[in-house]
């Protein structure tokens, strides 16, 4: 999730529309999901080779599928299985540091600078919360100049020092800390530092002791450089090499780059078991979860940005007044998993095309909508904007 949050969201009265025939469909779909299994349709349709979703509601769960798991094997993608859940990780890393704020051993008003002296290059103060909210100042930076360069980079090792270098030195802050909204990745970064500084343990081992192992999240892990998705739910791919050539896999890929801000691979289950948790006040004390959902426009309509955490309102005779929860925005991968505020109605959708795929990242989004709101009220997805990186 970087650059396609922009756009991602219009909150107007509409019809998620799309063309063309889906290759494989998930079979006895009830009526109810009818309109989202459309849309995982429609993402196929539209060129993704393959697209995935997880619901849990009062009705219990279910799972619907379109497309291909692997363009080489041609088998249907498999719900259930692991893939590259990007930005979402965000959320992991803010319920950590949460949780640090509630045991007393940071405070969200302190200064990274005293906290963190010398990681960054910049004299004026910028805060915990502005870096989990965005609202740092610290500008957006492009991790690959070309679409050639997601392949050819995808074995380079960054250690997160470098990473945050990359997304400071030379680049003065966007706004002054506090008055503006910009979304990047380095505050992740730095967020990570931070967790590692105040544990004295690695972010990897800290998230799986403090988040995946107390939300359940049992086929989730935090790879760093670890390369392979151990289980996918389908192969990634992206269109890398020009408009004749075949797509490129990339679901093995190094992603050190993405180290405290995209770096999570995880399972429908898993993410509507973790935002289970969060939102109905298991993972973190009351007063830091109603720290998370204090939201800021995010400078697109529609879409606000709380502590880690995504909100959506939601038109009237949808299934909720808002939806909560992250994007996730990765080679090979995109990711929606949205949530009503009291996660009692729960979907998480992935596709497989993402970063040169702009309409597979509309239909994504498309199939949250259609999960929440019927049809006359589905949120139109909005075209013309550049794709994440």
């Amino acid at each position: 999730m970087n650059r396609v949050v922009r756009r991602a969201v219009a909150l107007a009265a509409g019809t998620v529309l799309f063309t063309g025939a889906a290759v494989t469909s998930a079979a006895a779909v009830p009526s109810s999901r009818a309109g989202l299994q459309a849309a995982l349709d429609g993402a196929v349709a539209v060129g993704s080779p393959g697209a995935f979703a997880g619901v849990l509601d009062a009705d219990g769960q279910w799972y619907g599928h379109s497309g291909v798991g692997s363009l080489a094997e041609r088998g249907a993608p498999r719900p259930r299985g692991q893939f590259r859940a990007g930005s979402i990780t965000k959320t992991v890393v803010a319920t950590a540091v949460l949780q640090l704020v509630g045991e007393g051993r940071v405070r969200l008003e302190d200064r990274v600078q005293d906290r963190l002296p010398g990681l960054l290059p910049y004299a004026e103060p910028i805060t915990v919360r502005q870096l989990l909210q965005h609202t740092s100042g610290i500008p957006f930076t492009e991790r690959w100049d070309t679409p050639a360069e997601i392949d050819s980079t995808r074995w380079r090792h960054r250690t997160p020092d470098e990473t945050i270098r990359e997304g400071t030195e030379g680049k003065p802050l966007s706004f002054p800390p506090g008055r503006g909204v910009e979304y990047s990745n380095t505050n992740y970064a730095v967020l990570g530092k931070l967790v590692e500084e105040l544990t004295g343990r690695s972010l990897h081992s800290e998230l799986q002791r403090r988040v995946l192992d107390r939300a359940g999240m049992r086929d989730s892990y935090l790879p760093y450089r670890h390369p392979r998705v151990d289980r996918p739910a389908a192969r990634g791919y992206e269109w890398l090499h020009g408009p004749d050539a075949a797509p490129t896999d990339v679901t093995d890929y190094e992603m050190s780059r993405f180290w405290g801000s995209g770096n999570l691979v995880s399972t429908v289950d898993d993410l509507n078991r973790f935002f289970r948790a969060l939102l109905a006040g298991g993972l973190v004390p009351a007063a830091q979860a109603a720290e998370m959902r204090g939201t800021v426009p995010s400078g697109i309509a529609g879409l606000e940005f709380g502590l880690g955490l995504m909100r959506i309102p939601l038109p009237p005779g949808c299934a909720a007044p808002e939806i909560w929860g992250f994007n996730g925005s990765v080679p090979g991968y995109h990711t929606w998993t949205m949530h009503s505020p009291d996660a009692r109605r729960q979907v998480t959708v992935g596709v497989t095309a993402n970063l040169t795929s702009p309409p597979a990242q509309d239909a994504a989004l498309g199939a949250v909508f259609a999960e929440f709101c019927p049809a006359g009220q589905q949120v139109a997805s909005r075209p013309g904007a550049a794709p994440s990186r």
